[in-house]
């Protein structure tokens, strides 16, 4: 069996909005969602700045109930699922919860519980912290949560890959549905703001202390972000069957390690170049055939240069055609929600024939010299998308999105 995979639902929580339209509409208008950080006490750091969710109601999706019981992470996925579901118009009573599983990615999981148990033991003592707490903790609760709210009773899984865990996560849930194992997938990834992130990206020099400007020659970091993306991944007979509207289809993906260094990209980029030819290999593409590629893009000296000098190992120097941007600049690294919440860029990208731009770019650098959709979004027409990310521990990975015909 080898069936065709198809996107008919797309959901998200993010610095810039929730939900399909106003998310797309504040992306294609180049809306910043960075600003002075507010959830945690950034006031002996260096940097203030971060891109954080803000006036999103989560008990418009979740019962206070549960709200209580759930970390954010899982707060943020599940409200993100309820959003996809809602697009994809699925009816519960016409489809078999044992063929609809979930695959989500994540870097951190429920890290702001472990730190509230840190903070608990260390200000009150042992004796006043909550053992409901740890049970809240695994990061393996996200998509169990999930599948408890909506009762997905099909394969359930995390995937903690740091920033490319979101593209690893489609690429596993698109390989069980191609193969017949189910009919449908919930994916994504999910990843809330946290002190420790903060922190240590704050020590690791990597934080912008004002805007984040990828591929700008005087970029000076990335933004911390948090939220979810969520997509319902479907096989083709069965989103005709109940007549979905269909956004995009996964046509493959490609997955590589480094092997080189935790946090350093490899110099030459020989992973990434590896991740995009394998997606175009297992999509039966041509490096010409793609019009639009969604860029790991942090805005960090290395990462931005190494991303450049990998497009160019596969693309040529001066690709045709070509437009790259990074939606970063606008949302912030959200972790291991970054890729998903990318993907649905590119799903949206190819249905709209619109690619973001790269807000905040201002001058250019000659190692990074490709056409990256400068500050302003363009009309383009898009068949073939490429969605890069990019984690610590030298993992890499591509996935290829292509207009539904």
């Amino acid at each position: 069996m080898n069936r065709r995979v198809v996107i008919t639902g797309v959901g998200m929580i993010t610095p810039i909005g929730s939900g399909k339209d106003v998310f797309w509409k504040s992306l294609i208008a180049g809306e910043s969602g960075v600003d002075n950080v507010t959830c945690i006490d950034t006031s002996e750091y260096k940097v203030h700045k971060g891109c954080e969710v803000k006036n999103f109601n989560y008990s418009n999706y979740i019962k206070n109930g549960v709200l209580k019981k759930i970390g954010k992470g899982s707060q943020f996925a599940i409200a993100a699922t309820k959003l996809a579901l809602d697009d994809a118009r699925i009816d519960f009573n016409n489809i078999d919860l044992e063929r609809i599983g979930v695959s989500m990615g994540t870097t951190a999981g429920e890290i702001q519980i472990l730190e509230k148990v840190n903070y608990i033991r260390h200000k009150e003592g042992e004796d006043n912290v909550d053992p409901d707490l740890f049970l809240m903790h695994p990061c393996n609760n996200i998509p169990a949560n999930i599948a408890i709210e909506f009762g997905f009773k099909g394969p359930n899984t995390i995937i903690p890959t740091a920033c490319a865990a979101g593209n690893y996560a489609i690429g596993y849930a698109y390989d069980l549905i191609k193969f017949g194992r189910v009919d449908l997938m919930v994916v994504g990834g999910s990843d809330p703001f946290s002190k420790v992130a903060y922190t240590g990206f704050a020590r690791l020099g990597a934080i912008a202390p004002e805007i984040c400007q990828p591929f700008d020659k005087n970029r000076k970091g990335m933004m911390v972000g948090e939220g979810a993306g969520m997509l319902l991944l479907e096989s083709l007979e069965h989103a005709q069957k109940r007549a979905a509207n269909i956004y995009a289809e996964i046509i493959g993906y490609g997955l590589s390690c480094d092997a080189y260094h935790i946090t350093i990209p490899h110099p030459d980029g020989e992973g990434v170049v590896s991740a995009m030819k394998k997606a175009l290999q297992s999509a039966n593409l041509k490096p010409e055939d793609a019009q639009y590629i969604s860029a790991h893009g942090t805005g960090t000296p290395s990462n931005d240069k190494a991303e450049t000098i990998s497009i160019k190992k596969v693309f040529g120097d001066k690709p045709k055609n070509l437009a790259i941007s990074s939606i970063k600049s606008m949302i912030g690294h959200t972790m291991g929600a970054a890729s998903a919440i990318e993907a649905i860029t590119c799903a949206l990208a190819v249905q709209n024939d619109i690619i973001p731009p790269t807000i905040n770019y201002e001058t250019p650098d000659p190692e990074c010299d490709l056409d990256y959709v400068p500050n302003v979004m363009r009309k383009q027409k898009v068949n073939i998308a490429l969605n890069n990310a990019h984690a610590f521990g030298g993992n890499n990975s591509c996935l290829v999105v292509k207009k539904f015909t």
